[in-house]
């Protein structure tokens, strides 16, 4: 039912939403100019026709964030779900470089032997720096902009270019622990009744990957995507902003920032919601980006 690219765990899987997802992740053998291999790369793609709307996940995730709403975007439009480079269920090889350059390279590449037309991108939280940053190096692959409570408007920690070994081992240990993950989602929710059990695993299934740690680590130290704030008048094309009324992972100054900053952008608040408005209300935040598209 499963492929067996996927951990062990995957067959903990309860909801049918999740299961039917998850029996839909496939890989692609993807050559960049990174490294010499080829990287397998995690996807999902659903539906046909229209422009195609492409989905990034956030920092320390995966294409299972997804499960709810590629479901209901597809029974319009083409939709893909990727694993960035040193997340997910991409392969994670042990020489490749991980950081935002990489994963935009990575990105392309994608996008050259997948895709090969302009796009819908849709960023959520850290994914949403990464559209920013693919939108900025590759104009004409992006038809439309969306950020979804989008990181890429603040500094990241700077203590992470000082995860020298053996903290890097401590702090993903402590990012891993259920107790700390179990935290971090109840927060991500306007409605706490969301961090099912269920949820959790969904968000955790990535940690049992190959190189998990050691990937992360090596994101953390190259510094994030604190650069991009110069370059953001750059994108010239429609963006729409939505963001969660109650997000306590980002707040909600950035999303008024961006809309200033942007010169082509329009931002919509989802009402009782918190950071993950494509969990937590699927339906509107498909809506919205849907009457986007077409607009």
């Amino acid at each position: 039912m499963f492929p067996n690219f996927l951990p062990a765990s995957v067959t903990k899987l309860t909801e049918p939403e999740s299961i039917e997802f998850a029996s839909q992740i496939q890989r692609a053998d993807i050559a960049t100019l990174l490294i010499t291999q080829p990287i397998s790369t995690s996807y999902v793609r659903q539906g046909n026709g229209g422009i195609p709307i492409v989905f990034l996940h956030g920092f320390d995730s995966s294409i299972f964030e997804f499960r709810r709403i590629t479901p209901i975007i597809s029974q319009h439009t083409e939709v893909w779900a990727i694993d960035l480079l040193g997340f997910g269920f991409t392969e994670r090889l042990p020489n490749c470089p991980f950081s935002p350059m990489s994963i935009r390279t990575h990105l392309e590449a994608f996008w050259q032997t997948k895709i090969q037309q302009p796009i819908i991108l849709v960023g959520i939280s850290m994914g949403g720096a990464a559209a920013i940053e693919f939108t900025l190096n590759h104009p004409a692959a992006v038809h439309k902009l969306v950020l979804i409570d989008s990181a890429g408007f603040t500094q990241p920690p700077a203590m992470g270019k000082f995860l020298i070994q053996p903290l890097g081992n401590l702090a993903t240990k402590f990012l891993s622990s259920p107790k700390v993950r179990q935290s971090v989602s109840e927060k991500a929710y306007f409605d706490r009744s969301f961090a099912t059990a269920e949820a959790q695993l969904c968000a955790a299934l990535h940690l049992e990957m190959p190189n998990w740690s050691e990937a992360l680590i090596t994101f953390t130290r190259s510094g994030g995507y604190g650069y991009l704030l110069d370059r953001l008048l750059e994108i010239s094309q429609e963006t729409l902003i939505l963001w969660g009324k109650h997000d306590r992972i980002l707040g909600i100054d950035a999303a008024q920032k961006f809309q200033q900053t942007l010169p082509n952008a329009r931002l919509d608040w989802i009402d009782n919601c918190g950071h993950v408005p494509h969990l937590e209300k699927a339906q509107s935040t498909a809506e919205s980006i849907l009457d986007f598209a077409d607009a």
